[in-house]
């Protein structure tokens, strides 16, 4: 890639040269067929000065921008004085408009405005100056052309490199969330079933060795988990949750928890669903069992509820816990805002909170695009 860039710089330097070349003599020429030869010298010297600065540009910028601004500055003081040919010429403008242009698309923002602000007064200077206004309508030609293919590609990059921290940023929400549902969900069930083997080992030892068995195949199962979650970062077209694993899903928390009650939508084939919608009620009715065991274990049975309804699938996911002040504080981690998160992303809308009465309540609502009904 340098040695690519390096060609690349090369043959602008190069083709800069034979411009600027072209450029001076021709100058030299017209100037010397109506002035008389002697009266182009100093605009060719300004004009080969500022393009020389142009051609070693690289090396420092801001330096080789500030210079270039001074010689042409001067240029147009010293040809109004004595009587000269209006400066800035072709050559000054053509190395100015380089100078401009390269300082205005790769310096700081700070010394590319001063630069680009340096150029607009030595444009009005010549506006000023020059009786002539073919002169100064070169000038501000030049002038704005460098500003603008110095200001196109800074912005094409800026909003480059926004694109590139949102999707950043995007994965690493993703991951986050991956880690959380997964994490958070298997590791709740190896501490019940640890807390289970705690209470069996003083008051019924007998079932200890089943108590322990439950804890190695809730350790497996994470594992198997955490497996799937690699898998994904790898390629996201594997490891997806499908919408049948929910009944899996409800019988490994109806183990250890209270009774579960799952409700599917009856003859919807749910494998013609996107699968970003069948992953996002999954996590959504794993995230919800897992704070019911967290925050609700008073809570005597749980329903989940996945349904569709025109353009839309409805999963809500309620408990029949008693009432308790704190539990609306505790039900403020990073799980709900990753299902929050999760939701918005298609384009729905969750909510979450107590149900009349007693119990909490989970209640997603996600848009299907109609091409994928079945």
């Amino acid at each position: 890639m340098r040695v690519r860039e390096w060609r690349a710089g090369t043959a602008a330097d190069v083709g800069l040269g034979a411009a600027a070349a072209a450029v001076l003599a021709f100058y030299v020429y017209r100037v010397g067929a109506s002035w008389g030869g002697a009266y182009g010298v100093f605009g060719c010297a300004a004009g080969a000065a500022v393009c020389a600065l142009a051609l070693a540009r690289r090396r420092n910028r801001l330096r080789a921008a500030v210079v270039g601004l001074v010689v042409a500055a001067v240029a147009i003081v010293v040809a109004r004085v004595a009587r000269l040919p209006a400066e800035p010429g072709p050559g000054v403008t053509l190395g100015l408009s380089v100078l401009v242009g390269s300082a205005v698309r790769v310096l700081p923002p700070r010394p590319a405005c001063a630069v680009a602000g340096g150029g607009l007064v030595v444009v009005a200077g010549a506006f000023a100056v020059s009786p002539q206004a073919v002169v100064g309508v070169l000038s501000a030609t030049g002038w704005a052309g460098a500003v603008a293919a110095g200001l196109w590609p800074r912005l094409l990059a800026a909003r480059r490199r926004a694109v590139e921290e949102r999707v950043r940023r995007a994965e690493r929400l993703e991951l986050a969330r991956e880690l959380h549902d997964v994490v958070a969900h298997h590791v709740t069930c190896v501490v019940l079933q640890a807390q289970t083997a705690r209470l069996l080992a003083g008051k019924r030892p007998e079932r200890l060795a089943t108590s322990l068995a439950d804890i190695e195949a809730a350790g497996s199962d994470a594992l198997a988990a955490t497996r799937r979650v690699v898998g994904l970062l790898r390629d996201p077209a594997r490891g997806l949750p499908a919408l049948e694993r929910l009944d899996e899903l409800v019988r490994r928390f109806g183990g250890h928890g209270p009774d579960v009650r799952l409700r599917l939508p009856d003859g919807e084939d749910a494998s013609l669903w996107p699968p970003e919608v069948t992953t996002t009620v999954y996590r959504i009715v794993q995230e919800s069992l897992t704070n019911v065991s967290r925050h609700a274990s008073q809570a005597r049975s749980v329903t989940v509820t996945v349904a569709r309804s025109g353009e839309s699938v409805t999963v809500e996911v309620a408990d029949d816990a008693p009432p308790v002040p704190a539990r609306r504080r505790g039900r403020t981690g990073y799980g709900l805002v990753g299902m929050r998160e999760r939701v918005e992303a298609l384009g729905g809308t969750l909510r979450a909170g107590p149900r009349p009465g007693a119990g909490w309540s989970v209640l997603a609502d996600l848009p299907v695009p109609a091409r994928e009904r079945p």
